[in-house]
């Protein structure tokens, strides 16, 4: 076995970028998963378990992340299938994660479950658009996949700005909450627009045909994307277990 790692670390070229973030992120998703697992035990009972969610996504990122190197630094091609199955486990679990910081408001299962639909939803769009675009890329084809991904962003992004997020938060009466949900919002606002960003690198994409754009591009957008997100989510939610107005409440204690 550690010949095997050996060699995926000697094969990964010095001057390719998107090998390079492979490696650094499967790194970084796995120290970040070390972090949040150790620092469970130091909050309060109220967020162990969105600490727990938010290692278990940088965890499994970080599995998925060590396959998809080996599998691009061995064949130089997109790892498409392992992407899209790691995005499938994660992607819910971080919209999760609104649900289990306005449970104290009155969040309901309904809420976590249509934001679970609505992320599988985004997902399922986009794997079709871009896992079956017809040989040469076909822009009709991943337009129309594109906008059908997009509903379910849009539903994620409005619950989140706008939505029963945004007033669950506003009505549990603890600011660190409502400013961490404010913050998640701008992840999904700005963090997961980097994903569009790839998907229009693929063959047929909006910016492959006009600015020529390739393939190593989309991997390289998918990744940086991956470790914003996943890791930037995991901290704020940190952030709100270690600051929220429950722990000022033990201090005085």
């Amino acid at each position: 076995m550690h010949t095997i790692l050996l060699s995926s670390v000697m094969n990964i070229p010095v001057d390719d970028p998107v090998a390079f973030t492979f490696f650094t992120g499967y790194m970084a998703m796995l120290a970040a998963s070390v972090f949040f697992f150790f620092e469970r035990s130091r909050v309060p009972d109220k967020w162990k378990t969105s600490l727990l969610v938010s290692g278990l996504i940088t965890g499994i990122a970080a599995v998925h992340y060590y396959y998809m190197r080996d599998y691009y630094t061995s064949t130089g091609n997109n790892p498409t299938a392992l992407r899209y199955i790691d995005w499938t486990l994660t992607v819910p679990l971080m919209c999760v994660e609104f649900y289990l910081l306005t449970k104290a408001a009155g969040a309901k299962l309904g809420l976590m479950w249509k934001l679970i639909i609505a992320s599988a939803w985004m997902l399922v769009a986009g794997y079709i658009g871009e896992a079956f675009n017809p040989p040469g890329g076909s822009m009709s084809h991943s337009a129309l996949w594109g906008a059908l991904s997009t509903i379910g962003y849009i539903y994620v992004l409005y619950a989140a700005w706008f939505g029963e997020v945004k007033q669950l938060a506003d009505r549990s009466g603890d600011p660190t909450v409502v400013r961490g949900v404010r913050t998640l919002a701008w992840f999904v606002l700005v963090g997961w627009a980097i994903y569009p960003i790839g998907y229009m690198c693929m063959p047929g994409g909006w910016l492959n045909v006009g600015l020529g754009w390739t393939s190593n591009s989309v991997d390289l957008f998918y990744n940086i994307a991956d470790a914003i997100n996943k890791i930037g989510f995991g901290l704020v939610v940190y952030g709100i277990a270690v600051t929220s107005k429950d722990n000022a409440t033990l201090a005085k204690a």
